[in-house]
């Protein structure tokens, strides 16, 4: 009689926390499916790469190596404990039941023994880091959802090893400390209770397991926990080919009735799966310039604050409950609406009078970043966070006719002479002048002369205006001149790359700058184009192709490192420095081009070549790209100053790098610190033509 209210008692409980899991689960793929149908490149090969690398891998949490470690071991573990929970299961119905592996099920024990164990150090240890060590990227979350995780895994774990113990007793079985070593120590230590007390303490651990685990089977969906279900399915889905290449809008789609994210469902379903991804764990918001320098971006927050609109919303859209059970979240907003329904003039109402630009994310924490895709290169399951700032540019930009000031005036100067400053257009050639005894034509020039060149020099605003950046391309055209490399420029005929229009979300004006360059470079034939300007790099090797650009596209230190190693460049003149390189975002994290400029510099004989902490992968913006170098910062230190002040720590007399957009803002950060007289800034290119 006892053994079957056992068993209806458990069914009723497995039935009745599967049956809310399903529902919880049902109901958020409902919300995700608010969004519009996202475009799916079926590149299998690709994503599987991704699965193996950073889901089963976990390449993304080695970036912190403590943390990555008891993840892996926390991941690992669960695996192998949950073949365990089905044994266990049946030993509640099945006294003494084992899995029929033979003389193999020593060393199955065995193996589970140890992966709970491991599991519980993992638990203690991540606890220790939340609440001991005080991680700063974990404190804004040290609340009872969180302490509720540690408990809930803490009690899987020790229920698991505590109930086999007294199964041991209860069966009379000596207890067995070689393969079942933890268990075996609990039977050791309640050998003398006897059996009757045994088989009672072993029902009761039993159950507090059982109990447990249907409570975290229903707590998981309505977590961040949720992001054991939700990371592989994101990190497969995620967008393939160039990173951080943003979508097109198509202009010529008569049904579109605004453009950029105005509303939560304006997202793609595939950008609204990264909302339930999220592991609130902090690493975007720990490395992102912005949040550091305090400003009120925190990448981490967008994502939370999107999440929790897209519940509200969705309850109040399908009517159903996201908290469950229902009866313990009856006071909670979204099950309200939930319960109000839709076509309620009450919920009608409140869902009117919120806006989500304002509201949910402001404008300041929109305008705050500089896209350097420091968050998603953190972010351990695939978030994508800068397409959906620039998604709520383009609405504001777009739709609403809303901008920055600042950035205002620089869209406007592109618009009407091509370059931010609003110099006059026929000028971007003149900074020819200044090169003595080199020739440098345009395309224009050599087709009219039946000449044909190698590459095309695309010079970009900064390198034809900026007068420090004009010294950077008269470098460059030396050594060019030098290495006996044929190339042209466009002259007054280039015009703005589009880079800084798209970032700051006006695409239209960016599709009218790249198909007007395209058109330029077929009509001169083009196969190869370099250029010095990485946003410019990434944009005419990674965007330029979806508008019909069929070209190779080079950075400038990719180039020179080659005519180095080729020896058509010859470094042989010593540079007694103590140099630092500064990774460009659009170079580094959107185009992994990091060993090139490195590998000029340390081909230059007497160059000491030292590196930042923040280095690579993890190097911190310079404040200068999603079009923030037109924007004034009023709020917090200055990114630059930041950078500035992390590069300085390796105590170089220079400071250098592959962009002219970061040189000025590091040139920038030196002078206000007054150090400028001592610690020089150069581009790569400067330093080799020093050598040469």
């Amino acid at each position: 009689m006892l053994s079957l209210l056992n068993l209806l008692a458990f069914l009723a409980v497995a039935g009745y926390a599967v049956y809310l899991f399903v529902n919880l689960l049902y109901t958020r793929i409902l919300f995700i499916k608010l969004g519009k149908k996202a475009e799916f490149e079926s590149n299998l090969k690709e994503r599987m790469n991704l699965i193996l690398v950073n889901g089963f891998g976990q390449s993304k949490l080695f970036k912190d190596k403590k943390s990555g470690l008891m993840h892996v071991v926390l991941f690992y573990t669960f695996f192998i404990i949950q073949v365990g929970l089905i044994e266990l299961i049946i030993k509640g119905f099945v006294k003494g039941y084992e899995f029929p592996f033979g003389e193999a099920h020593k060393y199955f024990s065995l193996l589970q023994e140890w992966a709970t164990f491991l599991m519980l150090l993992a638990i203690v240890y991540g606890f220790y880091r939340r609440y001991g060590e005080k991680l700063k990227r974990l404190q804004w979350k040290r609340n009872g959802k969180a302490a509720f995780v540690y408990i809930a895994l803490s009690t899987l774990t020790l229920s698991i090893l505590v109930t086999l113990g007294f199964e041991a007793v209860m069966l009379g079985h000596e207890p067995n400390l070689v393969y079942a070593p933890f268990s075996g120590a609990m039977a050791l230590l309640f050998s003398g209770i006897g059996t009757g007390a045994g088989t009672v303490l072993f029902y009761v651990f039993w159950w507090v397991h059982m109990l447990t685990v249907f409570t975290f089977l229903v707590f998981v969906p309505q977590s961040k926990q949720f992001h054991e279900l939700f990371a592989m399915v994101n990190i497969f889905l995620r967008k393939t080919g160039p990173v951080g290449k943003l979508k097109k809008i198509d202009f010529e789609d008569e049904t579109a009735e605004s453009f950029g994210v105005g509303k939560i469902e304006d997202f793609t379903q595939n950008q609204l799966i990264d909302l339930y991804a999220c592991a609130e764990c902090g690493r975007c918001t720990n490395m992102c310039p912005a949040s550091g320098t305090g400003k009120t971006l925190s990448p981490m927050d967008l994502i939370v604050k999107m999440r929790d609109h897209l519940t509200e919303k969705g309850a109040a859209v399908t009517s159903r409950q996201p908290w469950a059970p229902a009866f313990a979240f009856k006071n909670t907003r979204a099950n309200q609406l939930a319960i109000a329904g839709s076509g309620a003039e009450e919920v009608a109402a409140t869902l009117e009078n919120v806006s989500f630009i304002g509201d949910v994310i402001t404008e300041e924490e929109i305008w705050a970043c500089t896209t350097c895709r420091n968050c998603e290169d953190q972010c351990p399951v695939a978030n994508e966070h800068v397409d959906k700032i620039i998604d709520l540019r383009r609405y504001l930009v777009l739709t609403e006719g809303n901008m920055n000031s600042d950035a205002q005036r620089a869209i406007t100067n592109i618009e009407r002479q091509g370059n931010p400053w609003g110099m006059n257009r026929k000028e971007r050639a003149n900074w020819r002048d200044a090169v003595e005894d080199v020739t440098i034509p345009t395309a224009k020039e050599l087709k009219k002369a039946g000449e044909e060149f190698d590459y095309l020099f695309f010079v970009g605003s900064m390198g034809s205006y900026d007068n420090r950046s004009q010294k950077l391309t008269q470098s460059f055209v030396r050594l060019l001149n030098r290495a006996g490399i044929k190339f042209a420029i466009l002259g007054n005929e280039e015009k703005n790359s589009g880079d800084t229009p798209r970032r700051i979300g006006n695409e239209f004006l960016f599709q009218e700058l790249a198909n007007a360059n395209i058109e330029t470079f077929r009509k001169y034939d083009v196969k190869k184009i370099v250029t010095m300007d990485p946003h410019a790099f990434n944009t005419l090797k990674n965007e330029y192709p979806e508008f019909g650009l069929e070209a190779e596209v080079y950075h400038h230190t990719q180039l020179l490192a080659k005519l180095v190693e080729e020896g058509k460049l010859k470094p042989n003149k010593a540079v007694d420095e103590v140099i630092t390189y500064h990774d460009s975002c659009y170079l580094g994290r959107y185009n992994n081009v990091y060993d090139a400029p490195r590998d000029i510099l340390k081909a230059i004989p007497g160059v000491k070549l030292v590196e930042p902490e923040r280095k690579r992968e993890t190097a911190m913006c310079c404040g200068a790209g999603g079009g923030r170098m037109w924007m004034e910062e009023d709020t917090g230190t200055r990114i630059n100053m930041a950078r500035t002040e992390q590069l300085l720590e390796t105590n170089p007399t220079i400071i250098s790098t592959g962009c002219p957009y970061c040189l000025t803002m590091i040139g920038d950060g030196t002078k206000a610190k007054e150090v400028d007289e001592k610690v020089h800034t150069y581009d790569v290119v400067e330093i080799l033509e020093k050598s040469i």
